[in-house]
């Protein structure tokens, strides 16, 4: 199964218009809410640094996005840990308020698909400096909002010594406790169980304390396959079969293309899986998911599920930003008549 790319991809593309996003858009989070889809995409200039920072769109129809405003409306911060770059949105929504994870380096990335694989820029730092500062390591934040314009950084979610991205909340407590996905890099080798970076889940009772809480292995990669570097990719979604989310997989240990695929897990305790795909659902074929700045990628960070269509919004080729749709029923369908693990 496959999903089904709309057919005037890309939905985002840079602007030339706006020194901050005229190199840049991929990677969105997205969440309908009263009749109106809103997407938080990353967006970068052609600044030798790479500042990332969020743009604001809205659409009514899911497809059709008109960009909020001629400036960002999240971005670094001026004195803060986050201070470089902000990156990766997911989102959820508790209540009132939605809940935004993100990815963010303490100093610009700079422009990262002229280094070596996996390579960031390093600031100078003194021989005493902290390691999220000294490595420029990938943490993740948490901020919430009620509008999507007026934001409030609520802290750290990740340990400062670990590279730590992909950090996705589930959107309702699970038997009491808020539950997390998330990516640690430095979790392989004999101790982890693991050969590369793989997807791991925590619970806790307050939605900023997971730092002293265990981390549990969801899924590992397969190898020598699509999916041999893995990680979560969007906010899991309660249905009847139980939590849908997508994830990325990655072969040749990280270094190859980026595909998709989907996992099916437990109402009651998700870290049963029941499903998952075999093949990917979704893979690079066109010009903006094969050529920008990671070519050959696709990487959600956004779905919803409206009048029983799943739309899945991502990033192409860290360039563009791209949605596919399916039936909802037809993926849980396709999982559970096809991708049983159990």
């Amino acid at each position: 199964m496959k999903l089904k790319k709309y057919e005037k991809n890309p939905i985002i593309a840079p602007n030339p218009a706006n020194a901050w996003e005229n190199l840049v858009t991929c990677n969105p989070g997205v969440i309908y809410d009263d009749g109106r889809f809103y997407m938080l995409y990353r967006a970068a200039g052609d600044d030798k640094e790479h500042v990332i920072r969020l743009g604001l769109a809205v659409s009514e129809n899911g497809f059709d996005f008109r960009r909020v405003g001629d400036s960002p409306v999240f971005g670094p911060s001026a004195d803060g840990p986050d201070g470089g770059c902000v990156e990766d949105p997911r989102i959820v929504k508790f209540d009132n308020e939605f809940y935004i994870t993100y990815a963010y380096r303490a100093h610009a990335p700079g422009q990262y698909w002229t280094f070596a694989h996996d390579v960031v820029r390093l600031p100078q730092c003194g021989a005493y400096a902290p390691a999220a500062m000294a490595q420029n390591l990938g943490n993740t934040g948490l901020a919430v909002t009620t509008d999507f314009r007026n934001f409030r950084r609520l802290g750290r979610l990740t340990s400062p010594v670990l590279d730590d991205r992909d950090v996705i909340l589930f959107p309702e407590k699970i038997g009491g406790k808020f539950a997390m996905m998330h990516r640690p890099k430095q979790f392989v080798g004999e101790r982890y169980g693991v050969k590369y970076p793989s997807i791991w889940l925590k619970f806790s009772d307050d939605l900023l304390a997971w730092e002293d809480k265990p981390s549990h292995l969801l899924i590992a990669g397969r190898e020598g396959t699509w999916e041999e570097k893995i990680g979560g990719s969007t906010p899991p979604i309660l249905t009847e079969a139980g939590w849908l989310t997508l994830y990325h997989g990655v072969a040749d240990g990280g270094t190859a293309e980026y595909r998709v695929g989907a996992l099916l897990l437990d109402r009651e305790n998700p870290l049963r899986v029941l499903a998952r795909t075999p093949e990917p659902i979704l893979e690079p074929e066109f010009f903006y998911e094969t050529e920008g700045f990671y070519s050959h990628c696709v990487f959600p960070t956004g779905n919803v599920v409206v009048d029983g269509v799943l739309y899945v919004y991502y990033g192409g080729a860290d360039k563009y930003v791209g949605v596919a749709t399916c039936r909802l029923e037809q993926l849980l369908n396709y999982l559970t008549e096809k991708c049983r693990c159990e």
